[in-house]
Protein backbone atom coordinates (compact mmCIF):
# COMPACT_ATOMS: atom_id res chain seq x y z
CA UNK A 1 0.00 0.00 0.00
CA UNK A 2 1.37 3.42 -0.94
CA UNK A 3 1.49 6.49 1.27
CA UNK A 4 -1.91 8.17 1.59
CA UNK A 5 -1.59 11.90 0.96
CA UNK A 6 -4.16 14.48 2.06
CA UNK A 7 -4.62 18.12 1.09
CA UNK A 8 -3.77 19.15 4.65
CA UNK A 9 -0.24 17.76 4.22
CA UNK A 10 -0.90 14.68 6.33
CA UNK A 11 0.81 11.57 4.97
CA UNK A 12 0.01 8.16 6.42
CA UNK A 13 0.41 4.41 6.07
CA UNK A 14 -1.48 1.67 7.85
CA UNK A 15 -1.16 -2.04 8.54
CA UNK A 16 -3.71 -4.40 10.03
CA UNK A 17 -4.07 -8.00 11.15
CA UNK A 18 -6.89 -10.24 12.40
CA UNK A 19 -6.03 -12.05 15.62
CA UNK A 20 -7.86 -14.38 18.03
CA UNK A 21 -9.16 -13.10 21.36
CA UNK A 22 -11.54 -10.63 22.96
CA UNK A 23 -10.83 -6.89 22.75
CA UNK A 24 -9.59 -7.09 26.34
CA UNK A 25 -7.20 -9.95 25.48
CA UNK A 26 -5.86 -8.14 22.44
CA UNK A 27 -5.54 -4.84 24.31
CA UNK A 28 -3.25 -6.50 26.85
CA UNK A 29 -1.04 -7.63 23.97
CA UNK A 30 -0.84 -4.32 22.06
CA UNK A 31 -1.21 -1.66 24.76
CA UNK A 32 0.88 -2.82 27.74
CA UNK A 33 4.64 -3.07 28.19
CA UNK A 34 4.68 -6.82 28.91
CA UNK A 35 2.24 -7.46 26.06
CA UNK A 36 4.14 -5.55 23.36
CA UNK A 37 7.44 -7.02 24.59
CA UNK A 38 6.01 -10.50 23.97
CA UNK A 39 5.90 -10.13 20.19
CA UNK A 40 7.70 -6.90 19.20
CA UNK A 41 10.56 -5.23 21.13
CA UNK A 42 11.08 -4.54 24.85
CA UNK A 43 8.56 -1.84 25.75
CA UNK A 44 7.61 0.13 28.85
CA UNK A 45 4.80 2.57 29.61
CA UNK A 46 5.24 5.54 31.93
CA UNK A 47 2.08 6.26 33.96
CA UNK A 48 0.75 9.25 35.84
CA UNK A 49 -2.20 8.78 38.17
CA UNK A 50 -2.77 5.34 36.65
CA UNK A 51 -2.94 6.56 33.04
CA UNK A 52 -0.11 6.03 30.51
CA UNK A 53 1.59 9.26 29.47
CA UNK A 54 4.56 7.91 27.48
CA UNK A 55 5.73 4.72 25.80
CA UNK A 56 9.36 3.70 25.23
CA UNK A 57 10.43 0.98 22.81
CA UNK A 58 13.97 -0.44 22.85
CA UNK A 59 15.22 -1.50 19.41
CA UNK A 60 18.75 -2.20 20.65
CA UNK A 61 21.66 -0.39 22.32
CA UNK A 62 21.31 3.33 21.73
CA UNK A 63 18.10 2.87 19.73
CA UNK A 64 15.30 3.74 22.13
CA UNK A 65 12.17 5.41 20.82
CA UNK A 66 10.03 7.43 23.24
CA UNK A 67 6.63 8.86 22.39
CA UNK A 68 4.06 10.83 24.39
CA UNK A 69 0.68 9.13 24.72
CA UNK A 70 -1.89 11.52 23.23
CA UNK A 71 -5.08 9.43 23.47
CA UNK A 72 -6.08 6.48 25.65
CA UNK A 73 -9.40 4.65 25.28
CA UNK A 74 -9.08 1.00 26.42
CA UNK A 75 -9.74 -1.49 24.98
CA UNK A 76 -10.36 0.30 21.69
CA UNK A 77 -7.68 2.85 20.84
CA UNK A 78 -4.52 4.59 21.90
CA UNK A 79 -2.30 7.10 20.15
CA UNK A 80 1.21 8.46 20.69
CA UNK A 81 3.48 11.03 19.09
CA UNK A 82 7.26 10.95 19.02
CA UNK A 83 10.23 12.57 17.37
CA UNK A 84 10.69 11.98 13.67
CA UNK A 85 13.34 9.85 11.99
CA UNK A 86 16.58 11.61 11.14
CA UNK A 87 15.07 15.07 11.13
CA UNK A 88 11.62 14.22 9.78
CA UNK A 89 8.51 15.87 11.23
CA UNK A 90 7.02 14.30 14.39
CA UNK A 91 5.46 10.86 13.84
CA UNK A 92 1.98 10.08 15.17
CA UNK A 93 0.97 6.45 15.70
CA UNK A 94 -2.57 5.24 16.38
CA UNK A 95 -3.52 1.71 17.43
CA UNK A 96 -7.10 0.45 17.26
CA UNK A 97 -8.78 -2.82 18.24
CA UNK A 98 -12.07 -3.73 16.57
CA UNK A 99 -14.09 -6.78 17.62
CA UNK A 100 -15.18 -9.09 14.81
CA UNK A 101 -17.49 -12.11 14.74
CA UNK A 102 -16.06 -15.50 15.64
CA UNK A 103 -13.95 -14.49 18.62
CA UNK A 104 -11.39 -12.45 16.68
CA UNK A 105 -10.35 -8.79 16.55
CA UNK A 106 -8.90 -6.55 13.88
CA UNK A 107 -5.77 -4.70 15.01
CA UNK A 108 -4.83 -1.64 12.97
CA UNK A 109 -1.81 0.66 13.28
CA UNK A 110 -1.60 3.98 11.44
CA UNK A 111 1.57 6.09 11.21
CA UNK A 112 1.25 9.68 10.03
CA UNK A 113 3.19 12.92 9.71
CA UNK A 114 2.70 16.32 8.14
CA UNK A 115 5.05 17.32 5.32
CA UNK A 116 4.96 19.36 2.12
CA UNK A 117 7.41 17.07 0.26
CA UNK A 118 7.88 13.36 -0.48
CA UNK A 119 11.14 13.27 1.48
CA UNK A 120 9.85 10.96 4.21
CA UNK A 121 7.57 8.70 2.18
CA UNK A 122 10.25 5.99 1.97
CA UNK A 123 10.53 5.82 5.75
CA UNK A 124 6.75 5.58 6.12
CA UNK A 125 6.59 2.77 3.56
CA UNK A 126 9.49 0.95 5.22
CA UNK A 127 7.70 1.08 8.56
CA UNK A 128 4.51 -0.22 6.96
CA UNK A 129 6.35 -3.13 5.32
CA UNK A 130 7.92 -4.15 8.62
CA UNK A 131 4.67 -4.80 10.47
CA UNK A 132 3.41 -8.02 8.78
CA UNK A 133 6.29 -10.09 10.19
CA UNK A 134 5.70 -8.85 13.72
CA UNK A 135 1.94 -9.26 13.33
CA UNK A 136 2.45 -12.93 12.47
CA UNK A 137 4.33 -13.29 15.77
CA UNK A 138 1.47 -11.47 17.54
CA UNK A 139 -1.02 -13.95 16.07
CA UNK A 140 1.04 -16.93 17.25
CA UNK A 141 1.40 -15.36 20.70
CA UNK A 142 -2.34 -14.76 21.08
CA UNK A 143 -3.19 -18.20 19.70
CA UNK A 144 -0.79 -20.29 21.78
CA UNK A 145 0.79 -18.21 24.56
CA UNK A 146 -1.73 -15.54 25.49
CA UNK A 147 -1.02 -13.61 28.72
CA UNK A 148 2.16 -15.57 29.43
CA UNK A 149 5.30 -13.89 30.69
CA UNK A 150 8.02 -13.39 28.11
CA UNK A 151 11.73 -12.75 27.74
CA UNK A 152 13.50 -11.87 24.50
CA UNK A 153 16.86 -12.93 23.09
CA UNK A 154 17.78 -10.82 20.07
CA UNK A 155 20.80 -11.22 17.77
CA UNK A 156 21.68 -9.11 14.72
CA UNK A 157 24.79 -10.21 12.84
CA UNK A 158 26.64 -8.71 9.84
CA UNK A 159 27.57 -11.36 7.27
CA UNK A 160 29.39 -11.28 3.91
CA UNK A 161 27.63 -11.61 0.58
CA UNK A 162 24.24 -10.59 -0.71
CA UNK A 163 21.03 -10.64 1.32
CA UNK A 164 19.99 -13.89 -0.39
CA UNK A 165 23.38 -15.43 0.40
CA UNK A 166 23.09 -14.28 4.00
CA UNK A 167 19.69 -15.97 4.25
CA UNK A 168 21.10 -19.20 2.82
CA UNK A 169 23.94 -19.04 5.34
CA UNK A 170 21.60 -18.58 8.30
CA UNK A 171 18.99 -21.15 7.30
CA UNK A 172 21.64 -23.74 6.46
CA UNK A 173 23.43 -23.21 9.76
CA UNK A 174 20.17 -23.64 11.73
CA UNK A 175 18.88 -26.50 9.52
CA UNK A 176 15.83 -24.46 8.51
CA UNK A 177 16.68 -24.58 4.81
CA UNK A 178 14.27 -26.94 3.05
CA UNK A 179 11.86 -27.23 5.99
CA UNK A 180 8.15 -27.02 5.10
CA UNK A 181 5.44 -25.15 6.98
CA UNK A 182 3.88 -27.50 9.54
CA UNK A 183 6.97 -29.71 9.73
CA UNK A 184 8.91 -30.29 12.94
CA UNK A 185 12.39 -28.86 13.08
CA UNK A 186 15.40 -28.86 15.41
CA UNK A 187 18.79 -27.18 15.29
CA UNK A 188 21.64 -29.51 14.30
CA UNK A 189 24.46 -30.76 16.52
CA UNK A 190 26.78 -28.00 17.63
CA UNK A 191 24.04 -25.34 17.68
CA UNK A 192 22.19 -24.37 20.90
CA UNK A 193 18.98 -26.39 21.12
CA UNK A 194 15.86 -25.01 19.49
CA UNK A 195 13.03 -27.17 18.28
CA UNK A 196 9.40 -26.92 17.30
CA UNK A 197 7.10 -26.47 14.31
CA UNK A 198 7.61 -24.22 11.28
CA UNK A 199 4.74 -21.70 11.21
CA UNK A 200 5.83 -19.43 8.37
CA UNK A 201 8.57 -19.40 5.71
CA UNK A 202 9.21 -16.75 3.05
CA UNK A 203 11.89 -16.12 0.46
CA UNK A 204 10.70 -12.58 -0.29
CA UNK A 205 11.19 -11.03 2.16
CA UNK A 206 13.55 -13.49 3.86
CA UNK A 207 11.61 -14.47 6.98
CA UNK A 208 10.77 -17.55 9.02
CA UNK A 209 8.72 -18.13 12.18
CA UNK A 210 9.10 -21.26 14.27
CA UNK A 211 6.84 -22.08 17.22
CA UNK A 212 9.08 -23.64 19.87
CA UNK A 213 8.78 -26.33 22.49
CA UNK A 214 12.56 -26.61 23.03
CA UNK A 215 14.20 -25.34 25.22
CA UNK A 216 10.72 -24.27 26.29
CA UNK A 217 7.61 -22.61 24.86
CA UNK A 218 8.36 -19.74 22.52
CA UNK A 219 8.73 -18.33 19.01
CA UNK A 220 11.91 -17.98 16.94
CA UNK A 221 11.88 -15.32 14.23
CA UNK A 222 14.61 -15.48 11.57
CA UNK A 223 15.36 -12.89 8.93
CA UNK A 224 17.91 -11.47 6.51
CA UNK A 225 18.04 -7.89 5.27
CA UNK A 226 20.35 -5.26 3.83
CA UNK A 227 21.58 -2.23 5.74
CA UNK A 228 23.25 -0.01 3.20
CA UNK A 229 25.88 -2.18 1.53
CA UNK A 230 26.02 -4.64 4.45
CA UNK A 231 23.97 -7.86 4.62
CA UNK A 232 22.58 -8.75 8.03
CA UNK A 233 20.91 -11.78 9.56
CA UNK A 234 18.67 -11.61 12.61
CA UNK A 235 17.43 -14.14 15.13
CA UNK A 236 14.87 -13.17 17.78
CA UNK A 237 13.71 -15.78 20.29
CA UNK A 238 10.69 -14.98 22.44
CA UNK A 239 10.61 -17.28 25.47
CA UNK A 240 7.24 -17.67 27.23
CA UNK A 241 5.96 -18.99 30.54
CA UNK A 242 6.95 -18.70 34.19
CA UNK A 243 10.54 -19.71 33.37
CA UNK A 244 10.99 -17.33 30.45
CA UNK A 245 13.55 -15.10 32.18
CA UNK A 246 15.48 -18.09 33.48
CA UNK A 247 15.56 -19.71 30.04
CA UNK A 248 16.73 -16.52 28.29
CA UNK A 249 19.47 -15.95 30.88
CA UNK A 250 20.71 -19.54 30.48
CA UNK A 251 20.55 -19.67 26.69
CA UNK A 252 21.95 -16.25 25.79
CA UNK A 253 25.62 -17.07 26.55
CA UNK A 254 25.41 -20.26 24.50
CA UNK A 255 24.03 -18.36 21.52
CA UNK A 256 26.63 -15.63 21.84
CA UNK A 257 29.37 -18.26 21.85
CA UNK A 258 27.92 -20.02 18.80
CA UNK A 259 27.58 -16.74 16.89
CA UNK A 260 31.18 -15.78 17.63
CA UNK A 261 32.28 -19.22 16.40
CA UNK A 262 30.04 -19.36 13.32
CA UNK A 263 30.35 -15.68 12.34
CA UNK A 264 33.79 -14.72 13.72
CA UNK A 265 33.91 -11.39 11.91
CA UNK A 266 30.75 -10.17 13.65
CA UNK A 267 30.77 -7.97 16.70
CA UNK A 268 29.06 -9.27 19.81
CA UNK A 269 25.38 -9.77 19.19
CA UNK A 270 22.79 -7.38 20.51
CA UNK A 271 20.63 -9.16 23.08
CA UNK A 272 17.66 -8.25 25.19
CA UNK A 273 15.71 -10.04 27.86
Amino acid sequence: MSVKKEASGRRSVQSEVEVPGTPEDVWQAIATGPGISSWFVPTTFEERDGTPVAVTMNFGPGMESRAAVTAWDPPRMFAAQGEGWGGSPPIATEWTVEARAGGVCLVRVVHSLFASTDDWDGQLEGTEHGWPGFFRTLRIYLTHFRNQRSALMQFVIPVPGTEAEAWDTLTAALAVKGVSVGARWTTPAGVPALGGVAEYLSQSPHDALLRLDTPGPGVAALGAFSMGSQSMVALSVYHYGDRADETAARETPAWNAWIQSRFPASSEADTGA
